[in-house]
């Protein structure tokens, strides 16, 4: 076995390579031997893309970026390798070898054999060629299972690890406030205690598998005006706190997330990469976040070119960093010669590089990069003979049995039923007309951000890599003996209506039309959902709905599935379907959890973690609104929704009965007690999701209607009851008061247990007595929820 990979190593250990010193003491010692120079270089990245030969990675380019001499760069040293994997198609393991050997010749190469850290996009699975392609955001959101989602992490960051991934650009953490915006299907809901919950647990899955976790976008991206990518956020300081950045705040406080992404926007005219309260104030000082602030892929050069707030490159990089962004990604533009120069001149003070420098060493010293004993060959590649690339070829698989089962259960899990006259589960059906752009669509159950639809679709002569089933083939395997005929009838956006006259010729002469709509993902207008995919109203693209409403008027029974990147008005069909199912680009085995869902192999479970609209244009969506965003009188508007937050049916029926309050007064410091029974009163399993909100009559500040701040899944056999308990702490009320403190006031709360946001079957009045109570990021962030068999059950 023959490596090749030699790094040159040194007789006596320095200071900063020594294991047996603290991290402070190593990193300490290295700033002190650095040059401004070698102290810059650790501070960006280069955009790589790894050779499918084996060899060294090749610099990418980009339109926004100038040619990078690598030669001429790695003399003073690397701080990170951009998307090695993610930028073309390459086989894992050759991937591994390019990678390795270029983290050999980056460590050779300066004079303190420092190697680079290597990220990835992960968002819906590790983005690279052949990796499972999972479920997006929006589907964790709708399983209501942070312990599921923490388990696709885990899977995700080993994989990641196992070829010299040291961290990963995900979870998105924005919370949805206008559904019109492309970058929907990237997060996991418009509640900020569901992305909170979910988003934490990945982020634990992540790290605990050896990754970096990278929260994104910091803070308010989408909170952009009418839903407009990379538009300015023109939020208030209650909105950003209260709704926007609890998510962030327990991310870090309970995932142990060490990366945060800036957003592009800005705030009230200050952008995010220059927004020192926001990176510096409140991230490090207020949460005591020690971790790196990357920058998003081109977001400091965008302080010059789109903020205008920075008159060249230098007055950019210094802007950043003396907010607090340590790593200029995806590669050295601002944070190269003219910072290197500004040093030099005095516009920018060393002592900001050594700051930012200071956190970037101390996280290569935690991943062991500055260890004596590094060794560049990830444990994936550990035995194998490196010098014959084609003997390695095919020796990874990033999509094992045990990651699509993974990524099955996901989908499943979030699957969401919206509406069932009865028609579902289908029982023996002789003959379907299966309808629909999406239908026979392989990547239709992909999101933006998968490798086939972000890098693959620019190199189609090369095999997606991983297999994708059509709904029409598992449809067809899960019902053998059925009579299925395809009829598109319209593209997912094309607005072609030449096909609907043979779709309704097929629903006629079928027993029941499956019509599978919804988007195409893809990034910039590529697609109908993803980043750039911003729409204008949430009608259906193309002339779906037209195709909808035609299958409608055939009076056969039409069982509407979307594969969608965001929820839309529906039309008609929300009183006249047979039954809508929703799935959000449930990734690879998507349609497999569908046709189990359709047939009843499968009992839905999903819930809807964003409000599916009754109207294309009503706004807000959300259902997070105060009292004067929701119907009135005085309004021609009505933006109630057709299916709202946390909805979702089963096979099954539920009874919900005894809520009993144990404790129902507590002082602000204090916490409240109930409990109810839940009962499947139906004949077949099916898991039940008790949702809990808090709604706050009188407060000082005008508060949403109401508002989750807890949950938890109740899997329960037909007849079989369960008592659930949970203990409510007073700091879940809390919120932004008027001097701008978190404040837990006195008076009656409204608890509602229920199955929906629109649907809360029992509420119990609570009281906080005594004086208010400020608190703050130590707060307590959860009901604590509790099941045991019910007495009666």
């Amino acid at each position: 076995m023959t490596h090749n990979v030699a790094v040159e190593t040194h007789p006596e250990i320095p200071l900063w390579n020594d294991p047996a010193l603290s991290v402070t003491t190593r990193v300490s010692a290295l700033i002190e031997a650095m040059t401004p120079e070698e102290k810059i270089a650790q501070l960006y990245g280069v955009w790589v893309g790894a050779s499918d030969e084996g060899g060294d990675v090749a610099p990418h380019q980009h339109d926004m970026e100038e040619a990078v001499d690598l030669d001429a760069l790695l003399p003073a040293g690397l701080g990170q390798l951009t998307r090695p994997f993610g930028t073309a198609p390459v086989d894992p393991a050759l991937g591994a070898v390019s990678l390795l050997r270029t983290q050999a010749r980056i460590a050779s190469a300066n004079r303190f054999g420092i190697p680079a850290v290597a990220h990835e996009e992960c968002l819906a699975g590790f983005a690279a060629w052949g990796a499972t392609a999972y479920p997006v955001p929006l589907s964790w959101g709708a399983t209501f299972d942070p312990d599921l989602v923490h388990r696709m992490a885990s899977a995700i960051g080993r994989d990641m690890r196992s070829v010299g991934i040291h961290q990963g650009l995900a979870p998105v953490l924005d919370v949805v406030r206008d559904a019109r915006w492309g970058r929907v299907e990237e997060t996991i809901g418009e509640d900020p205690y569901l992305v909170g919950t979910i988003g934490t647990a990945y982020v634990r899955g992540l790290e605990g598998a050896g990754v970096v976790a990278t929260l994104k976008h910091f803070a308010g991206y989408s909170a952009s005006r009418a839903g407009r990518n990379l538009a300015p956020s023109p939020m208030g300081p209650r909105e950003r706190a209260d709704v926007l950045l609890p998510p962030f705040e327990m991310a870090i406080r309970e995932g142990g997330a060490r990366s945060v992404m800036h957003a592009y926007t800005d705030t009230d005219g200050v952008p995010a990469a220059a927004d020192e309260d926001l990176l510096t104030g409140l991230l490090r000082d207020t949460w005591g976040f020690d971790g790196t602030v990357v920058a998003d892929y081109f977001g400091i050069a965008f302080l010059k070119t789109l903020h205008g707030i920075a008159a060249d490159w230098a007055e950019a990089a210094g802007a950043a960093l003396r907010a607090g962004v340590d790593v200029e990604l995806p590669t050295v533009k601002t944070f190269g010669a003219p910072l290197v120069e500004a040093v030099a001149a005095g516009r920018v003070p060393e002592k900001v590089i050594d700051r930012a420098l200071r956190r970037v060493l101390t996280q290569k010293a935690l991943l062991g990069l500055l260890d004596p004993d590094w060794n560049p060959v990830p444990a994936a590649l550990d035995g194998a003979d490196l010098d014959d690339p084609e003997a390695l070829r095919g020796r990874i698989d990033l999509d094992g049995p045990r990651n699509r089962e993974l990524a099955r259960t996901v989908a499943e899990e979030a699957v969401v039923l919206l509406s069932n006259d009865g028609t579902l589960p289908l029982v023996r059906p002789r003959r379907v007309a299966l309808v629909g752009p999406n239908a026979d669509e392989p990547t239709a159950v992909l999101g933006c951000y998968s490798f086939p639809q972000h890098i693959g679709v620019h190199h189609p002569a090369t095999p997606v890599g991983i297999d994708l089933p059509t709904l029409r083939a598992t449809l067809a395997a899960e019902f053998p003996d059925t009579e299925f005929t395809l009829a598109p009838g319209t593209g997912v956006d094309d607005g072609d209506v030449s096909g609907i006259p043979e779709a309704v010729r097929a629903a006629g002469e079928a027993d029941v039309v499956v019509a599978v709509l919804g988007d195409r993902a893809g990034l910039f207008g590529r697609g109908t959902s993803g980043e750039g995919c911003d729409v204008e109203s949430l009608t259906l693209p193309g002339a779906q709905q037209r195709l909808l409403d035609a299958l409608l008027d055939t009076g056969r029974p039409v069982v509407t599935v979307l594969l969608a990147g965001r929820p839309y008005a529906l039309g008609r069909a929300v009183t006249e379907a047979a039954a809508i199912v929703q799935s959000f680009f449930p990734g690879e085995e998507g349609t497999a959890a569908l046709a189990g869902v359709l047939s009843g192999r499968t009992g839905p479970s999903g819930r809807l973690p964003v409000s599916v609209p009754r109207g294309a244009g009503a706004q807000p969506t959300t259902y997070l609104g105060a009292r004067l965003a929701h119907a009135s009188e005085v309004s021609s508007i009505d933006p109630t929704p057709a299916f709202g937050f946390g909805h979702g049916l089963t096979y099954t029926t539920f009874a919900w009965s005894d809520l009993a309050v144990d404790v129902e007064q507590a002082p602000a410091d204090g916490e409240f007690s109930l409990a109810l029974t839940v009962r499947n009163t139906g004949e077949r399993h099916g898991t039940e999701v008790v949702q809990l909100y808090l709604h706050d009559p009188v407060a000082s500040v005008v508060q949403p209607v109401q508002r989750l701040v807890g949950y938890t899944r109740v899997p329960l056999a037909p007849g079989e009851a369960r008592r659930v308990r949970v203990v409510v702490p007073a700091d879940l009320a809390s919120f932004t008061g008027r001097d701008g403190h978190r404040v837990v006031e006195p008076g009656a709360l409204e608890l509602r247990f229920a199955a929906s946001s629109t649907a809360p079957p029992l509420t119990a009045t609570v009281t906080v007595t005594g004086p208010p109570r400020r608190v703050d990021h130590t707060r307590r962030l959860h009901a604590v929820f509790g099941q045991e068999p019910s007495a009666g059950g």
